[in-house]
């Protein structure tokens, strides 16, 4: 257990460091799915990523309609996450090269994880406020349903049941046991070092 003034620092970096990431993430996924660029929530996170990503751009072109820059962003602001947190932790070496891997680790289970929570959160808007026009609920629902929507369209009619959100969420579950988790421990990622590992 390290002094009140260690954890407060750990707790600093992780805290905003998941946050940018968010951020970045959710920039290249709405842009994945080509989510309303209107929507103020789409407007503060294109206002806050675009210093980053507009020079990384000029190196780092588009590919088939997927936003690379923002995906190598995400990666190098996971990648600085996990150098802090070490330094912080007091490392005595860190493992650069290692860190590659967990990075990839960590930027899946992050990807794993906002799909998770944001159709925990669709569910639950769906018996709360159904219909709603909150500007962050549309936004995760356009994320999530080219997702969704081949999961419905080959669910049997169960007369307005709709049950693809709950094969969603076991189709996340099943990918984080059969795939994230089992390469986190063949890379041998240290517990607490990505966010929900």
């Amino acid at each position: 257990m390290g002094s009140p003034l260690l954890q407060a620092a750990q707790l600093l970096v992780n805290a905003i460091g998941s946050l940018v990431l968010l951020i970045v993430m959710l920039r290249f996924l709405l842009q994945l799915v080509r989510a309303d660029f209107y929507n103020p929530i789409s407007q503060m996170i294109v206002k806050f990523t675009n210093p980053m990503l507009i020079p990384l751009r000029r190196i780092i072109p588009g590919f088939g309609g997927i936003d690379v820059a923002s995906l190598v962003l995400a990666f190098v602001v996971q990648y600085v996450i996990a150098v802090l947190v070490l330094l912080v932790a007091g490392a005595s070496a860190i493992p650069f090269v290692a860190l590659i891997g967990w990075t990839a680790v960590g930027l899946l289970k992050l990807i794993t994880g906002i799909y998770f929570w944001g159709m925990l959160i669709m569910v639950i808007a769906s018996w709360v406020a159904p219909n709603s026009y909150n500007p962050a609920l549309i936004l995760i629902n356009q994320i999530l349903e080219p997702v969704i929507r081949p999961i419905r369209n080959k669910m049997p009619d169960m007369g307005g049941l709709d049950l693809s959100p709950l094969v969603m969420i076991l189709g996340i579950q099943l990918v984080e046991i059969l795939l994230i988790y089992p390469l986190a421990q063949m890379l041998s990622v240290p517990r607490g070092l990505f966010f929900g590992l």
